[in-house]
């Protein structure tokens, strides 16, 4: 079968990788608007079943039938949403399966399309969100009645390389979007209501608290995106008392970015710099952006933790799924782009396979079968660490 992956950057390389390693896979289309590099790029990692194909998906006036012509039975994307919601439709009009690490959000509105064409559209097909919303259906359905979901992930410079960089992170994702993001509203839920954190103040210190993993010690983490829309997709009841989603850094990144984001360097909108014109965050992303490279010899770390509380048996449980990963020098992907893009190759396989079936615009935390899932990543080298354990103080968990 012959799958097509839009965006041959870091993620879509990582897809690439691990769809070269399918038997389901005879071919593999690597498309993206700027393939100059790419074929030396494929003969040097060796894959044999893969080819470049330079595409503007926002101009190709009719990508469906081009996907028909092509004989494609699978679409994974790593583009911007903006630019995937033309891709899905695209792949919905063809009849062919489409697989996203975005967000649901815009995607949500094919969801009608999507089942009238007994089409499958599945998104959040990442680290976070997507490996942690499969970690969160299995530590839910380890309870009765859940009264606390938290969910953790981050990516931060190995312990050996951080103190490398003045702040301790290296960039693993766009920087760009990492810093669009440092400014975005979050919602949690705390004492069985709705809390909305202003963009402005996700690193203010009564927002920011710790966790430990073994072996790498103390991170901080921070309120990340909305939690809220989650409550639905788990089925969680009126017994929920607490529910987060928090990104992690090594101890000391709220600190600094929180004076970063109050001296406006966050601010989107251009100032004029004599003849110039540019954003704060602009500039900041041109500037720190080749200070904060990785070294070929430093690995990246990719942690997830999911913890779930409540009641099992009339006793309080918490269950926690841990995921740590690390670089791998053989293929140089980073911990980010494997968690990421083996994770959307892993849906595209499921789909093809017939594990996935249910139509419309899915949600790893309802339609992706999770123990099938979880020893796809551990055949990939993700470690991954389970415990459920009784609590019993006075407090939520």
């Amino acid at each position: 079968m012959r799958a097509i992956v839009l965006g041959t950057g870091l993620q879509g390389k990582a897809v690439i990788h691990d769809l070269e390693r399918s038997e389901l896979i005879s071919e593999i289309i690597a498309a993206d608007i700027d393939i100059s590099h790419t074929a030396q790029y494929l003969n040097r990692m060796g894959y044999s079943k893969t080819r470049a194909l330079k595409l503007d998906v926002a101009q190709e006036q009719d990508l469906a039938k081009m996907f028909t012509g092509m004989d494609i039975r699978v679409v994974v994307c790593m583009l911007p949403i903006e630019i995937a919601l033309t891709a899905a439709r695209a792949a919905l009009e063809a009849g062919i399966p489409f697989v996203s690490s975005n967000y649901t959000y815009k995607l949500k509105e094919l969801d009608e399309l999507a089942k009238e064409q007994e089409g499958i559209v599945l998104p959040e097909m990442g680290l976070d969100p997507g490996i942690d919303l499969v970690m969160g259906r299995l530590a839910v359905d380890n309870l009765d009645e859940v009264h606390g979901l938290y969910s953790y992930g981050g990516g931060i410079p190995a312990p050996e390389c951080a103190a490398d960089s003045p702040i301790k992170y290296k960039i693993s994702w766009i920087f760009e979007r990492v810093l669009a993001v440092y400014t975005r509203e979050a919602r949690l839920i705390k004492n069985g209501e709705l809390f909305i954190v202003p963009g402005n103040e996700i690193f203010h210190q009564e927002n920011i608290h710790e966790i430990e993993f073994a072996g790498i010690g103390p991170v901080e983490a921070y309120p990340n995106g909305d939690a809220e829309r989650y409550i639905e997709i788990f089925g969680l009841g009126q017994g929920l008392v607490e529910m987060g989603r928090f990104a992690l850094r090594w101890p000391g990144h709220s600190r600094f970015w929180r004076k970063m984001v109050a001296l406006g360097f966050l601010d989107n909108t251009p100032v004029k710099i004599g003849n110039a014109e540019i954003s704060p965050r602009s500039f900041l992303t041109q500037c720190l952006t080749p200070r904060l490279q990785y070294g070929k010899d430093e690995r990246d770390l990719a942690l997830l933790r999911v913890e779930a509380w409540g009641l099992k048996k009339d006793k309080k449980v918490k269950v926690t799924y841990d995921l740590i990963d690390y670089r791998d020098f053989e293929s140089g992907l980073f911990a980010m782009n494997r968690t990421v893009g083996f994770t959307s190759s892993i849906g595209a396989q499921m789909i093809l396979s017939g594990q996935i079936t249910q139509t419309g615009v899915l949600s790893p935390a309802r339609d992706v079968p999770p123990d099938v899932f979880i020893n796809e990543l551990e055949a990939r080298g993700m470690h991954i660490d389970y415990k459920i354990e009784e609590y019993t103080n006075g407090k939520n968990r």
